[in-house]
C-alpha cells in the first residue's frame, strides 16, 4: 500500500505543479544543497565517537544502522561530505569528509571487492580531486592494484563476486562503475594496463550483458577455462529476463564515463541506447522515479527506486553533453524532472528525520527482503552529484 500511495501522491504532485508556477530550478537545488549539508552535519555527529562506522541505512524502528568499511556502500557517505564540502566550502564538513574518509583507508588493501571504485574513488577520489592531498593520491594507487588482481586475461573481465556454487566467475553491470577508479589510476600513474583492463571489460560487458532492446542483465558468468558465457541470470531483479532498475542505471552511468575517458565513439552509442531504453519505457512513471524493476508485476503499486533515480538523472545530466542539442535537451528534461520529484516531500527528508539520510523510498535488494523501502547512502551521493551537476550546467550557460 505504501508504493501505491506513493504512486498517487506523485501524480498529484504531477498535477499541482502543472496548474502552478515551478520553482525556479536553480533556487530548488540551492535549497536542498542547503537543507543536505544541515542534514548531514547531524549524520556525521551521529557517529564522531564510533570511529570504525559508516552509516548503512536505518531499521524498522527508523534507528540507524551502520557498517564498517568492508561494506560495499563505505565509500558513499564520506563522498556525498566531500560533494557538500564543495558546495559550501565550510570547515566543518571538510573536517567531517577527512573524518570518514580514513575510516574507509584499510579497505586499499582489499583483494576480495570489485567494489573499490565505490569505496576509494568515492571517498578519497573527491578527496583529491578537491584537497590535492598526496596521501590520498598514494592510498587511491595501491586501491587501484589491489581492484586490478581482480582482472581475468581468459574472460576479459574483472570478476565482481568471488566463485560460488552457482558461478564460476560472476560478472555484475554494477561493475561498470568501477572502471572509472581504474581509468583515474592509469592517468594518473602512466599504467596504461589500468585502462586495458577497463576497454575490455567495457567490451566484454557490451558483448554479453545487454539484450537487444538495450536492457542489461544483472548477472553474467563466464567459464574461467573457454572464457564463454556459462549463465545469465540476476540476483537483485525479479526474475533473469527482467529490467533491474538500478542495474540499467548502473550501466548508463558506466558508458557516459567510458565515453568520456576514452572518446571511443561506441561508448557513447551505448550509453544513448541505454537511455533510450529507460526513458521511453513504458512503465517509466511521469515522475521518472522507476519502480525497482521495470518488470516487477506488481506495478503500479511497486516499490519505487529513489537510488536508480538519482543515479540516472546524474548520468544523464553527463550525457546531455556528449550528444546534439536536442537529445541533450530531452536528457535534461527527464533529469530535472527526476531532480524535482527526488526534491519534494514525498523523497526529501525533513532535517532530523529518516536517520539523517537525504532520500527516502530506496530498494536495495527486494528478493532478499533487504534494505527495502528505507534510505541509502548511495541514493543520498547520487542525488546530490546530479544537483551539482545541473547546478554547473547552468553556471556554464
Amino acid at each position: 500500500m505504501k508504493a501505491q500511495s506513493i504512486f498517487i501522491a506523485s501524480i498529484i504532485a504531477l498535477l499541482t505543479t502543472s496548474c502552478t508556477k515551478k520553482e525556479p530550478i536553480d533556487d530548488l537545488i540551492n535549497d536542498r544543497l542547503e537543507r543536505s549539508v544541515q542534514q548531514y552535519e547531524l549524520m556525521a555527529e551521529s557517529l564522531r565517537n564510533q570511529p570504525d562506522r559508516l552509516p548503512r541505512t536505518i531499521d524498522k524502528e527508523g534507528k540507524l544502522v551502520s557498517s564498517g568499511s568492508d561494506w560495499w556502500c563505505s565509500g558513499f557517505m564520506p563522498g556525498t561530505l566531500w560533494y557538500l564540502y564543495e558546495y559550501g566550502k565550510d570547515e566543518k564538513m571538510l573536517d567531517a569528509a577527512r573524518d570518514y574518509t580514513a575510516r574507509v583507508e584499510k579497505e586499499k588493501y582489499n583483494k576480495g571487492t570489485h567494489d573499490l571504485g565505490f569505496m576509494l574513488y568515492c571517498s578519497f577520489g573527491n578527496g583529491y580531486r578537491l584537497t590535492g592531498d598526496t596521501a590520498y593520491r598514494s592510498a587511491l594507487l595501491t586501491g587501484a592494484e589491489s581492484l586490478a588482481t581482480r582482472f581475468n586475461p581468459i574472460t576479459g573481465c574483472i570478476k565482481s563476486w568471488n566463485s560460488n556454487e552457482k558461478w564460476q566467475f560472476p560478472v555484475i553491470i554494477d561493475n561498470m562503475m568501477n572502471l572509472e577508479f581504474l581509468l583515474w589510476a592509469s592517468e594518473a600513474s602512466g599504467n596504461p594496463t589500468f585502462k586495458d583492463i577497463c576497454i575490455s571489460h567495457a567490451n566484454k560487458t557490451i558483448e554479453n550483458h545487454f539484450r537487444s532492446d538495450y536492457s542489461s542483465y544483472h548477472v553474467i558468468s563466464y567459464d574461467t577455462i573457454t572464457g564463454s558465457v556459462e549463465k545469465k541470470n540476476t540476483h537483485q531483479g525479479y526474475n533473469d529476463e527482467s529490467a533491474w532498475a538500478r542495474g540499467q542505471a548502473w550501466g548508463l552511468y558506466g558508458y557516459t564515463v567510458m565515453y568520456r575517458e576514452t572518446k571511443d565513439p561506441a561508448y557513447l552509442e551505448q550509453a544513448k541506447h541505454i537511455a533510450g531504453f529507460i526513458i521511453n519505457h513504458p512503465r517509466l512513471p511521469a515522475d521518472k522515479i522507476p519502480y525497482w524493476d521495470f518488470d516487477a508485476p506488481e506495478i503500479p503499486d511497486a516499490k519505487r527506486d529513489a537510488s536508480a533515480g538519482a543515479i540516472i538523472a546524474s548520468a544523464l545530466i553527463e550525457l546531455s553533453g556528449y550528444v546534439d542539442k536536442e537529445l541533450g535537451k530531452q536528457y535534461l528534461n527527464v533529469a530535472e524532472t527526476q531532480i524535482r520529484t527526488l526534491s519534494s516531500p514525498e523523497y526529501f527528508a525533513e532535517k532530523g528525520t529518516n536517520g539523517n539520510f537525504i532520500l527516502k523510498h530506496s530498494v536495495g535488494h527486494l528478493p532478499g527482503n533487504s534494505e527495502v523501502d528505507v534510505p541509502l547512502t548511495y541514493a543520498d551521493y547520487y542525488y546530490i552529484e546530479a544537483l551539482l551537476r545541473y547546478k554547473n550546467l547552468n553556471l556554464a550557460n
